[in-house]
């Protein structure tokens, strides 16, 4: 396992520009570029850049002919001309960089990080998310998490989920924590708000997971996905409203949510998956509650308890009173 790749490794865009703003570059147009579309040329001459995105600039104001902005990428341009470009970077060139943040730690030595992420927080960069990650802050926490694939991530929560993620600090630390998680040996408890009344027995929803042929943004309970399987143990049930603790087993993408929205049990305020605001709550009542492991490299046992943030705290206590 390798570490992050640099920005320039990603994207084709220099470091330095990431770093240093827009740089701008000047060509007077040559013979060869007469008669030929202003997005080709550009294409030519800044290859770095994506095609998609040199008509993005165009189109922000970005490219100058003659000094004079021109916003049509198809114009065609002519021979002679002084072509000036002001080399915005995508957003994505800056997912690797860092970025000051407070964040609440529970635990930390020099091979491991246990941090307590607050309902709102992006775990990994990605579209829509280039900045404002928790990945962005482990970097600028600890400059050497550049070193470590995914800045030391091993595994994520989704954006409006909170509660506490492992995160390794060392390469060693990292490759035994991604071992544990796929041996299971990595223990996740979850306290949810689900709608409708679930009954009094504990059960287990044993059901593969994976993309939503239909809707490609949501996952889905389908024969193609990966084995899943979450156990569901009832506290307490409320006005239509049933207080859950879950244990997982498997690691799928929005797995409790998706097993127990397939159960007819969708949480409250995940729109996502047919889950209706309630209790005052404006985001999916999940909250990772428990984390059980062991230290990655004195295999000592260690285990981290945090309460829910507020909003979910007191819509829990109207479901199930202390």
């Amino acid at each position: 396992m390798g570490g992050l790749p640099a920005p320039d490794a990603l994207l084709g865009v220099d470091e330095a520009e990431v770093d240093a703003g827009p740089e701008t570059r000047l060509w007077q147009l040559e013979a060869t570029h007469h008669g030929q579309r202003l997005d080709k040329v550009l294409a030519t001459l800044v290859p770095v850049f994506s095609r998609s995105h040199l008509q993005g600039l165009v189109a922000a104001g970005e490219v100058r002919l003659d000094g004079v902005v021109s916003l049509q990428p198809s114009r065609k341009v002519r021979a002679g001309q002084t072509l000036h470009v002001s080399l915005v970077p995508p957003a994505e060139a800056r997912a690797f960089t860092p970025e000051a943040m407070a964040l609440e730690v529970v635990y930390e030595d020099a091979h491991l990080l246990v941090i307590h992420k607050p309902a709102g927080l992006v775990v990994h960069p990605a579209a829509g998310n280039w900045s404002g990650t928790l990945l962005n802050g482990l970097l600028a926490r600890d400059p050497s998490a550049a070193h470590l694939p995914r800045a030391g991530i091993v595994h994520r929560l989704d954006k409006d989920t909170s509660g506490l993620m492992v995160v390794g600090r060392t390469l060693e630390a990292v490759t035994a924590l991604v071992r544990d998680l796929a041996a299971r040996d990595i223990h996740r408890r979850y306290l949810a708000l689900a709608h409708g009344d679930v009954g009094r027995q504990p059960f287990t929803v044993d059901a593969p997971v994976g993309r939503d042929p239909a809707v490609r943004v949501r996952m889905a309970v389908t024969a193609s996905g990966k084995p899943a399987r979450t156990d569901v143990l009832p506290v307490a049930c409320r006005d239509g409203i049933s207080a859950l603790r879950c244990v997982l087993h498997t690691g799928r993408t929005h797995q409790i949510r998706v097993h127990l929205s397939h159960r007819g049990h969708p949480l409250v305020a995940d729109a996502v998956y047919g889950g209706r605001p309630a209790l005052g709550m404006q985001r999916q009542a999940l909250h990772a509650a428990e984390l059980d492991l062991c230290h990655p490299i004195n295999r000592q046992p260690l285990c981290f308890a945090v309460a829910p943030p507020p909003d979910f705290a007191a819509a829990w206590a109207l479901v199930a009173p202390p």
